[in-house]
């Protein structure tokens, strides 16, 4: 009986939802939240991704088992009403060329009033850069050995960022990857975002990444 959770957790990771599957599996918990929800799913921007048919969009977080994502940062720890309101929304493409993410950033995540905190848009640049590139490499994983940024503006809080990152070299289990998190705006209209950090990286598969593919994707 003790163990029934284990086996339970072991059981999801063992079976994960599909991408497709984890578009349906957020429930908004306020209606403030579900105005966050919506007002992203009807943005142009990922309408127009959406349609985009290189573009394979999903919901990464939520194929972490629901006991454990609690012992995951941005899985779990980040996501919250005042923090990451609602699972990032992510579109990958399936040589890991390239990558968006859309995710709204509130007022708990702040490291001066109001403005987000500098080490959680690396934490997020780390994660999504490292994402654009997993499906270049053999086991679809990897961990990050070096990471650069730089601070273009403040980032305010209370906002969609959206997170843009390309590969840009592939070298066996290695590879580069940069990227940028702007403001959400509507280009088809004529509007230009605002770069507001900015990262390059490098991403290492381990020697053991075999094992480790079904638990990280």
């Amino acid at each position: 009986m003790a163990g029934a959770p284990a086996i339970e957790s072991l059981r999801d990771i063992a079976n994960p939802p599909t991408d497709a599957e984890t578009l349906e599996m957020f429930i908004p918990s306020t209606d403030e939240v579900a105005a966050i929800e919506e007002s992203i799913w009807q943005h142009a921007s990922t309408r127009a991704l959406l349609q985009d048919e290189k573009y394979i969009a999903s919901r990464p977080h939520l194929k972490i088992p629901e006991k454990l994502r609690a012992q995951n940062l941005t899985g779990g720890t980040l996501l919250g009403p005042d923090k990451i309101a609602v699972p990032p929304l992510q579109f990958t493409t399936e040589d890991g060329s390239t990558f968006v993410s859309f995710q709204w950033l509130g007022p708990a995540l702040c490291g001066h009033p109001g403005i987000v905190h500098g080490g959680l848009l690396a934490t997020l640049l780390d994660e999504g850069l490292a994402r654009c590139c997993f499906p270049a490499l053999p086991n679809k994983v990897a961990v990050t050995a070096s990471l650069k940024i730089d601070y273009k503006a403040p980032v305010m809080a209370g906002q969609v960022v959206v997170l843009r990152a390309e590969t840009t070299k592939v070298e066996g289990r290695k590879a580069w990857v940069k990227g940028r998190l702007e403001t959400l705006v509507d280009e088809s209209k004529g509007e230009r975002p605002v770069v507001l950090t900015e990262g390059e990286a490098l991403f290492i598969e381990p020697r053991q990444a075999a094992s480790m593919r079904r638990v990280v994707n």
